[in-house]
This record gives structure tokens, sequence and C-alpha cells, in this order.
């Protein structure tokens, strides 16, 4: 597999009035094409940061991100993006939630609601194209996010903790459409968590952040064969793996590099 991303040396700080807190420290890190990436960690970290730096919404203070070779420097198209928080308009329709990227791009309106259409009706949501969101579940909004990020047909999905906020039980069922959406055209997926359940479900691979300053501390290959199911004993051996490796890391109140 040849690297989507490359990250050089990157190091983000946030300036306030009080003080500098530095959020990421000399972060080294290939992507590479096709791959499922978890970024885990606890919150505060830095994995939001490192998403949104990969995504173009930042620019490191110090090193280099590079998509395809080129440093990042703003959003691209063939980079999709999900948020926490689906964030759709209320006063639109979820058609026209979902077909506003193409929108915004001039795409003709009967181009981009037919692009809208068939993301919906992937995500199971063919039924609800002309609901509000207001109408919508949370899961069933999340879905619409997912789906308003394909529209461009991106070649790399990045998700900063899309099921964070739903109940269990949508949450699983999320993860499963997830996973199957991804296999069918196997685009490049980085997600952020810091649910390990998840994170092994998931991945290929886990990055693992330490406490601020976000630091990675581990990479860990998951060689679990998909598709997998929830409850698996050689994914519950990771996850104590993965909690062995996060108890390590130290207070970040005791790091004199947390607050500068």
């Amino acid at each position: 597999m040849s690297a989507v991303f490359t990250v050089s040396g990157v190091t983000r700080r946030f300036e306030s009035a009080a003080r500098t807190t530095l959020a990421l420290d000399d972060i080294d890190l290939e992507v590479q094409d096709g791959e499922f990436l978890v970024l885990l960690g606890p919150s505060g970290c830095g994995k939001s940061t490192l998403l949104e730096l990969l995504a173009g919404l930042q620019c490191p203070d110090a090193g280099r991100v590079a998509f395809g070779g080129e440093t990042v420097e703003a959003p691209r198209p063939d980079v999709g993006v999900v948020f926490q928080d689906a964030a759709l308009y209320p006063w639109r329709t979820v058609l026209r939630n979902v077909a506003l990227p193409l929108e915004i791009a001039g795409v003709p309106r009967r181009e981009r609601e037919g692009r809208a259409r068939r993301q919906l009706e992937r995500v199971g949501l063919g039924d609800f194209v002309e609901s509000y969101p207001g109408e919508l579940s949370g899961g069933m909004r999340q879905r619409a996010g997912i789906a308003r990020a394909l529209t461009q047909e991106p070649d790399v999905l990045l998700m900063d903790e899309p099921f964070g906020a739903l109940d269990h039980l949508t949450r699983v069922q999320l993860q499963e459409d997830l996973l199957e959406l991804w296999s069918e055209q196997r685009r490049t997926v980085v997600f952020v968590t810091h649910d390990v359940g998840e994170a092994v479900y998931l991945a290929d691979r886990i990055v693992v952040l330490s406490a601020r300053p976000g630091r990675i501390r581990a990479e860990l290959p998951v060689r679990a064969a998909r598709p997998r199911l929830h409850g698996d004993p050689e994914l519950i051996a990771l996850e104590s793996e993965v909690y062995r490796i996060l108890r390590e890391f130290e207070d970040p109140l005791d790091d004199p590099e947390y607050f500068l």
C-alpha cells in the first residue's frame, strides 16, 4: 500500500491570554491507501486536532501534513469529513442538506439531487429524503451526515467521533453499517474515538495517543478477520492490551510541557 497522508514532525499549539497549550507534539504518522485507521486516546489528547490538520481545517505550528505528496493547506474535495454533530440545517429537507456541498460547488440541481438520493439510499434513508432533521432520530441524523460527506465521492473519509452521542445499540448498528459501506469501495478512513471497543472493532490499525500533549505512544495492528463480531475473544484480548497501554500514561498535569 502507498501512503495517502504523511504527517512529519507535526506540533500544534493553542494561544490564549493566560497560557500557551501544547496540543500535539512531534507527530509522525502515515495513513495507507484503503486503510481503516483509528486514532484513540483520552479526551483532550489532540485526536480531533490531528484530524482537522489532515482535513486542512487547521495548520501545524511546526512540521508538515501532506496528502499524496502535496502539503495540506486547505480543505480538499477528495477528502470528506464527518463531525461529532451532523450539523444539519433544520429548515432544509434531508435531501437538500445532503446535496448542500454540491450546491455550493455549483453542481446543477438535477445532478446534485440524484447523487444525494443515491447516497441516502446507501445509508438507509431513502424513504426520508423529504423529511426535516427535527423528524429524525440521532442515529438517522448521523447517517445523513455520512451521506453528505459521501456525495462528493471522496477518496478519504475523516470521522470525528461520529457515534459518540448515540445510545449503545444505535452506535453498534452504525458501526456495522459503516464497515459495510467501507468494504464496498475500501475508501481510506481515519476515525477518531475514545471508545476502546469501537476502535478494535473498526480498525485495521489503532494509533494510541497519550494524554496532552498528544504524542503517539503505540500503533497496534488489528489482525482479526472481517467481518467481525462484537464480543469476539480475539477483540476482547486486544481491548485488554489497549487498556494496559492507556493506564501507563502519565497524568498530563504532571507533564511540564502541558502548559508552556
